[in-house]
């Protein structure tokens, strides 16, 4: 790589996730990015698109709105109810003010129309890329505390009254977002659909069973901290 590639903030690539239904589309950003020294990876659909983004956490992400299954507006908004909070350009062939308007409105940062200049589009990329970086250096340590019980979303590591909890990925991500939203109740659908994503088959006894799982590592030998709401969910909110 060259002295003018751009990089992360740990030194390691620039991840982009490019999602187009288009692959002629998708694979010519993508060899653009790589050119640049970039991990890229492409989705084709926004189903496609939330799991490739789970997996392979990218920096920044271009999103076409008109998408086989469902499209960039609504996997941004899912995005966004998720916590993530990675810049995201829009590109599509439509180019009315309505559409640029909805598009930035979700909570997209940028928009291309096609046919566009990949020229210019890398270097909005870039741009998006810097100023997510220097947002980032500015906020505040990655730990969620709720009483005595804190998640680490860097490190992946948890702890209770300075106790080290080991957890699988989907109890990490359970209690991520069980601590996200302290004192609130959250239904076996809420969970289903954040941790397991909307599509999830199973049933909502998977709930039943992670939270059960939480509950032995947390709160076993403990004044509990992870509540049953009958008929309701479950809420998380510090030992009384």
């Amino acid at each position: 790589m060259d002295v003018g590639t751009l990089l992360r903030a740990d030194g390691g690539k620039v991840r982009a996730l490019i999602v187009d239904d288009e692959e002629s589309i998708s694979q010519l950003i993508a060899m653009a990015l790589r050119y640049e020294g970039w991990d890229v990876d492409t989705a084709t659909t926004g189903q496609e698109a939330l799991e490739k983004l789970r997996g392979f956490d990218p920096d920044v992400a271009v999103l076409d709105i008109m998408l086989p299954d469902f499209g960039g507006l609504q996997v941004l908004s899912r995005l966004r109810s998720e916590g993530y909070n990675l810049p995201v350009l829009f590109l599509t062939a439509l180019d009315s003010v309505d559409d640029r308007v909805n598009g930035l409105t979700a909570g997209g940062d940028d928009y291309v129309v096609k046919p566009f200049s990949l020229e210019e589009l890398i270097a909005r990329l870039r741009g998006l890329v810097r100023r997510s970086q220097i947002a980032l250096a500015q906020q505040p340590d990655p730990v969620l505390r709720v009483g005595d019980l804190t998640l680490n979303e860097d490190s992946y590591e948890v702890e209770r009254g300075g106790d080290q909890i080991d957890v699988t990925n989907t109890e990490f991500e359970l209690l991520r977002y069980l601590m996200r939203n302290p004192r609130r109740v959250l239904s076996k659908a809420q969970i289903l659909d954040r941790v397991w994503s909307y599509d999830f088959n199973g049933k909502a006894t998977v709930v039943e069973l992670y939270i059960s799982y939480l509950r032995k590592k947390i709160d076993s030998g403990r004044k509990p901290m992870l509540h049953t709401v009958r008929g309701a969910g479950y809420m998380l909110k510090p030992a009384e």
